[in-house]
């Protein structure tokens, strides 16, 4: 199963394969329109139909399926370079991935066929989990949003936030609380009657992410969609959630990656300097190519040490489908995955910031949008704070204490 989807002036062969030059030739096209998408808030769905055309959702399933055929650490590596192009794009992808590795890979419920189906040919999954009126954030259920029994099958009612995703998805994962106080994962197609999903992100970054509101009017949900938790299904396995983790923590590297691109390009356009700079031509002030090899030096480093957390988390994920015992290993690569995230934060927001030290004052102009960086690294930094990651990982170091297992490692 090998077709050919046209994108214009490149045919892109579908499904795609981690690291094909037709792979990185479709991120060029998508980074074309990615400044103003984002200044506009246009949606990103002509770039979204590109990738579902070359199935980039498939890339972790077998290439004997019709999947790109790729590991974990292809997907992260992939991840960086779609970031690179469009962070917004790379960001939706976010909760796709972790359902896929979740609950499609080595998977043989045949319940699951059709959710695997939907990926395989194209399809995107999203997800709609947090309440802003629950106690705390993350942990374990009661969720307020409930699934009640209707006859043969359930009714679904609630409302969600922060829905990364699914305004553009097909099929929506969602957390809630059946009767008995049972905790239950409900999927279920996003077209669903009562499934409604609000634009209301009104964040400084990540601006056409999707990361909405999704209410639940007594959505109707089949009996075969719906997985309880008593039945300990291995996605609620300690540290299940750092793939989620670092694929946040690739698209920060991949913002470090445009901002050289556009420091770069932006140095190059400058037509004058200040009078009292070393050189009359900007490129060839060596205060400037400092600049630049700074931020060369940041897009290198935070690309290393997210492919090294992925490396971690790739031997917890094939332990995991071996059935061998991963409680330490998926523990290393969760600490692999927060020391990642502590660092990359940080080259993310000081790189986005170098950025205007190449370009001077008329960097800062709304036309050129350049801003968009320090303000997409910094949303995606605050999704999980580094100050919680900095002070676990402490902990472990003097005292050996492991890290959270519930989410956010």
């Amino acid at each position: 199963m090998n077709d050919t989807v046209s994108t214009g002036a490149i045919p892109v062969p579908s499904p795609a394969t981690p690291g094909s030059p037709a792979l990185r030739e479709l991120y060029a096209v998508i980074a074309e329109g990615a400044s103003a998408r984002d200044a506009n808030r246009t949606h990103p769905f002509e770039a979204l139909s590109l990738l579902r055309g070359a199935r980039f959702g498939a890339l972790l399933l077998p290439a004997s399926e019709g999947g790109g055929g790729g590991t974990l650490r292809d997907v992260i590596e992939e991840a960086i370079h779609l970031a690179e192009a469009d962070t917004n794009v790379a960001h939706i992808f976010r909760n796709h991935f972790t359902f896929v590795e979740r609950f499609l890979i080595g998977s043989t419920d045949k319940r699951r066929q059709g959710w695997r189906r939907t990926v395989l040919d194209g399809g995107i999954v999203g997800l709609a989990t947090t309440e802003l009126d629950r106690p705390q954030t993350g942990g374990a259920y009661p969720f307020k949003t409930t699934l009640t029994a209707d006859g043969d099958g359930f009714r679904l009612r609630g409302t969600k936030y922060y829905s990364t995703g699914s305004l553009y998805a097909d099929l929506i994962l969602v957390r809630a609380t059946a009767p008995d106080n049972i905790g239950v994962t409900v999927i279920i197609p996003a077209d669903r009657q009562g499934v409604e999903l609000l634009d209301d992100w009104d964040g400084i970054g990540q601006r056409v992410t999707g990361t909405g509101t999704t209410n639940l009017h007594d959505v109707r949900v089949e009996a075969s969609e719906v997985i309880v938790d008593r039945d300990n299904p291995s996605y609620l396995l300690p540290y299940t959630s750092t793939i989620a983790q670092t694929f946040v923590t690739a698209v920060n590297a991949g913002i470090v990656r445009a901002v050289l691109r556009d420091a770069k390009a932006l140095l190059h356009s400058r037509g004058r300097n200040f009078y009292y700079a070393p050189s009359e031509i900007a490129a060839q002030d060596p205060i400037l190519q400092q600049t630049i090899g700074r931020i060369a030096a940041d897009a290198f480093a935070a690309e290393l040490v997210v492919l090294a957390a992925a490396d971690k988390l790739a031997l917890a994920a094939q332990a995991r489908s071996a059935g061998d015992a991963v409680a330490d290993i998926a523990h290393d690569a969760a600490v692999a995955a927060a020391k990642a995230k502590v660092i990359v934060d940080e080259l993310a927001l000081r790189s986005a910031t170098a950025l205007f030290d190449a370009g001077g004052a008329s960097a800062a102009t709304l036309r050129k949008n350049l801003d968009r960086h320090w303000r997409n690294a910094r949303t995606l930094a605050s999704h999980n704070p580094a100050a919680y990651k900095a002070q676990h990982l402490g902990a472990y170091e003097l005292h050996g204490t492991r890290l959270p297992g519930l989410g956010f490692f």
